[in-house]
Formats: structure tokens, sequence, C-alpha cells
């Protein structure tokens, strides 16, 4: 529920701080005070359009914030904020925040965290429900009538909700297999061929790699060709250079002990010769990795190409060609086995929309057995609110099948006849503001335990009646308040009836004063002696008597 509303520079309120409680709280002064000025900040914290005109004269910013307290959040605050991302810790109140500059650009926020407006009016209904005297949101917007039935008739629409979509998805992948099977069986041929292509080749993964790698070896190869023949050439026969080394190693064996330099030179030598035969065997390995055979080359170039031209016409790497081979294959297959798939969807689909059809029936009977329950609860309530010739019905219609969808197979809207014989009409389109605020009121006692926002607010519900009939309207708005968890719930009502005024639990008086400069309003909270004066003089009017104040005590004495 609303627990405070803090104003700050809105038209004539240069500060003001409101704290509320449970139960009904009423909100009296005179024509003119400033009670409108109270909704409209409310409504500015709830998203609605900021305009400049609210802003306080001479203020360069205002500013408006209301805390909720819940047990819990309700389910749909609670996604709404999960889903920007916006962190409210359990038991931590909900505080909305919207800031107001001159130029008529706003900020939002709630729990200090910057929000969007758009985000501000998805908490709003569930937060407060506001009934004033032409308002067309709230129970006189027939969007929301089907959901006020379903919860009235204790209906499970989740089920046929959860059916639609499940139906709704069976649709789409029907549509989509069999799109993707016409699709694929105009391809067939091509792609029969793609795969013929593919399978001659029979490239393997990592093939081009191993390919490119022998390439490059077998052409260097090819490039050093002559030079390895000449440098073996070199090494080789009884007149090369290690032939002479190992033949003067021998001569020298023979003599090396005649002197020490003789020997040292034998070893020197013996090394250059170990080295030689090393270099030889170099050269001869060296000339076998690079052998190549032309025509060996030659293949492996046309393979290499091969592998390249195709990767190219398939615009993909040569590695990913196996892969595509087997692709090719599974929508060859599919295709084949396509009108089965097809087939086993057409069946889940039907089946799927068979769930839908008699759940939703099943949902269009409890609509219309709770709808006659309703009608006759608002009925009862019409009399005392001298509205005994009205007339109030549920219309139920059941929807051609292409505009069925997660709410059901039919429309709901709640329409009246103000006098007899007058047409069945929309609950927003009757005459007058005050019996359209009388209807909802009817309305909201026969919901009652079906619940709604957090707070509900009446604007001048009672305005033109008076007497038994304000004492009915005071009853039930009462009645209304008592209606949440453990009796804990919220209704405010700014009223000009002081039959209304006494069944307050709270009572606060707004007043608008002058310096001869500059207007203010401000609002104050009520004690019992308080209460009594304000009462008389909603009663007497501007001169307060003593049988008015006689009468505001049996008002209050009365409740």
């Amino acid at each position: 529920m609303l627990t405070c509303l803090a104003i700050r520079n809105i038209v004539l309120i240069e500060a003001l701080d409101l704290e509320f409680g449970a139960g009904l709280g009423v909100l009296t002064g005179e024509t003119g005070a400033g009670k409108s000025i109270l909704l409209d900040a409310l409504g500015l914290v709830l998203g609605l359009r900021a305009e400049a005109g609210l802003l306080r004269a001479g203020a360069d910013q205002a500013s408006v914030s209301a805390s909720f307290h819940f047990a819990s959040l309700p389910p749909v605050v609670a996604a709404a904020l999960a889903d920007a991302g916006v962190v409210v810790e359990p038991g931590e109140s909900l505080i909305v925040r919207r800031q107001l500059r001159a130029d008529g650009a706003s900020k939002a926020f709630v729990n200090d965290q910057p929000v969007s407006a758009g985000l501000l009016r998805t908490l709003a209904p569930a937060l407060v429900e506001l009934h004033g005297q032409h308002d067309d949101r709230g129970l006189v917007n027939p969007r929301g009538h089907r959901a006020l039935v379903d919860r009235y008739a204790r209906a499970d629409a989740a089920a046929v909700e959860n059916a639609w979509h499940r139906w709704q998805a069976a649709e789409a992948a029907l549509a989509s297999a069999r799109d993707h099977l016409a699709r694929a069986a105009a391809d067939r041929d091509l792609l029969a061929a793609h795969l013929r292509e593919l399978d001659a080749l029979a490239p393997q993964p990592g093939e081009e790699a191993e390919l490119a790698a022998r390439h490059r070896a077998m052409k260097q190869g090819e490039r050093l060709a002559d030079d390895l023949a000449a440098l073996r050439q070199l090494f080789a026969g009884s007149e090369s250079a290690s032939a002479t080394m190992r033949a003067a190693a021998r001569r020298l064996d023979r003599i090396a002990g005649e002197h020490a330099l003789l020997g040292e030179a034998l070893a020197a030598l013996d090394r250059a010769v170990i080295e030689a035969g090393e270099a030889e065997d170099r050269l001869d390995r060296a000339a076998e990795a690079l052998a190549h055979d032309p025509e060996a080359l030659d293949g492996l170039e046309i393979r290499l190409f091969e592998l390249r031209a195709l990767a190219r016409k398939h615009a993909t790497r040569a590695d990913d060609l196996p892969a595509l081979a087997d692709t090719m294959r599974a929508q060859l297959a599919a295709i084949e086995g396509g009108e089965a798939g097809v087939a086993a969807l057409a069946a889940a689909a039907a089946r799927a929309a068979q769930d839908y059809r008699g759940l939703a029936e099943a949902l269009s009977v409890a609509r219309g057995a709770a709808a006659a329950r309703l009608d006759a609860a608002v009925a009862g309530e019409l009399a005392p609110l001298k509205l005994d010739a009205a007339r109030f019905r549920t219309r139920i219609e059941r929807l051609p099948e292409a505009r069925w969808g997660p709410g059901g197979i039919d429309a709901v809207e709640f329409l009246i006849a103000t006098n007899p014989g007058a047409d069945f009409a929309p609950l927003g389109r009757i005459a007058s503001g005050g019996e359209l605020s009388r209807f909802i009121l009817a309305l909201k006692v026969a919901l009652a335990e079906e619940g709604g926002a957090a707070t509900v607010i009446f604007d001048e519900i009672d305005r033109g009646v008076g007497g038994a009939v304000a004492s009915a309207i005071g009853e039930r708005l009462a009645r209304l308040a008592s209606q949440g968890a453990e009796g804990a719930g919220q209704l405010l009502a700014v009223t000009h009836s002081p039959q209304v005024a006494a069944r307050g639990r709270t009572h606060y008086v707004i007043a608008k004063a002058s310096d001869g400069f500059v207007s203010r309003t401000s609002v104050a909270r009520l004690d019992g002696e308080g209460r009594r004066q304000e009462i008389a003089r909603m009663l007497s009017g501007a001169e307060i008597t003593a049988e008015a104040r006689a009468q505001a005590a049996r008002l209050l004495e009365g409740v």
C-alpha cells in the first residue's frame, strides 16, 4: 500500500510530506483548495505525461516520491522490475520518484535506480487504481474486463494461455517444416549433383594443408635438384676431396709416431674425414627428402587445385568440405523422410489445437456462469447508490477463430443501461460522471475479493448526491478498504460528502492560503476534534453552527 507521498514544487505545493495507513483515508477541503494537485502529482510519479505546467512558479525543478510497502511484491511488479534490472530487496519499500525540469524534461527512479517513464506506467496498475469523474482507465477500459471475470470465476485462465502458446508453437513448427520441405525439394537435383561431385573428390579433413606442404617440398626439390646433383658428384669417385683426405690419413698414420706434430695433424685430419662423411650423409638425406617425380608433382597440383576450386564454389574452406558433404546427405535424407516428418508435426498441431479449444470452451462456460453471478451482485449494489433504474450486464461474445488468442475465444465487456427501456452501452459511455463513479463503486464492491491495485483512489465519487446515497457510498468505501490481506486494504477518497468523510479511518484536509502575492496549498492530518470541525464545515458551509457540530459528532459516532 501507499505509505508516503512527498511533493516538492508542484503547482501550488512548495513542500509536502504525507503519510498514509491502511483502511479508508478521506481528503476534504473547499472547492479550489487544490485536491486535484495531489492527484496530478501522484499521476506524475506513476508515469503520466510530464508537463512543465506542473512546476511551481519560480522553481527550477519539481519532484514527487511515492513509497509503497508490500509483504511481498505483486508478481506483475516483481516481473517488470526484474526485466528492467531493478533490484528491490525482500522487505524493502518500493520508492518511485519522478523529477521534472522547467523545460519539461523528466527523470524517473525506482529505489534510486534510473528507469524509464514507461516502466512506471507498467507498474502503475498494480500500485494505484484511480477512479475519477471521467476516467477512461481501470474498470472502464474493456481491455481488462475479461481478466476480471476470469478472476471472479476462479477460472484457470493461465491453462488456456499456455495451451494457446503450445498450439501456436506447433503451428509455427509445422509451417516451418512445410516451407523447408518445399524449398529443399525444389533444390533436390542441384543438391544431389553437388553431393556426387563431393563424393567423387572425397576430400579429407586436413588434406589441403598436407598437400600444400608436400607441394612446397617438391617444388623446392625441383629448384635445388641441379645443385644437389653437383654436390653429390663432388663427394663421389676416387678423385673426390673425401677420397683424397682418406688416402692422406692412411699415409699420415704410418708416420704419425715420428713426431708429435704429425700426431696432431693425423687427429685433425681424422676429424675432417668424419665431418666430411657427415656432410655427405646429410646431402644424401636431403636429396632423398627433396626428390620429386614430375608426374607425382603434376598429380598433386591437380588435386590441390580441385580441392580449392570446390571450396570456392561452395564459399567454404577446403577442410569443411567433408562436413558439407555430410550436411547435404542429411538434407537429402530429410527430403526423403520429410513428408513423414510434416505429417507428424501436422498431427501434433491438430492435438494442440484440440487441447486449446477444449480448455477455452470450458473457460467460456465458466465465464458465462461467473458473469451471471457478477451481474446479480452488481444489481444488488445499484439501488442503495441511487441507481435503482439502471441495469448492468456482462456481455460475452464468441470471437471468430481468426481472433482467438491467449485470452480464449470470448470478448468480454461490461455494459450498462441507465434508464428503463434504454439500450445497453459500454460502461464508459454513460452521460453522468457521478453515475459512472457509482457504477464503478458497485463493481468494485462486487469484485472486492478478486483483488486489484494495492491502493484504490476515488475522486469525488459522491458528487451530486447526499443523504442516504452518500451514506451508502461511505459504507461501501469503508467495506472495500477492509478487503485487503487481514483487513489491511487501502482506499483513499477525495470527497465533499460529510457522510463519506465520517467513515474515514484517517482524515486529511486540503487548504489554500495566500499572502497577497503567492498562493500555497497545504494538507494536514486531522485529529478527533479537527475532524468534527471539518465535517461540521462540510455540513453548514463557511459559518460553523452548533447544530452542525452536533450533527458532525453524530455522524462520527454512527460509524
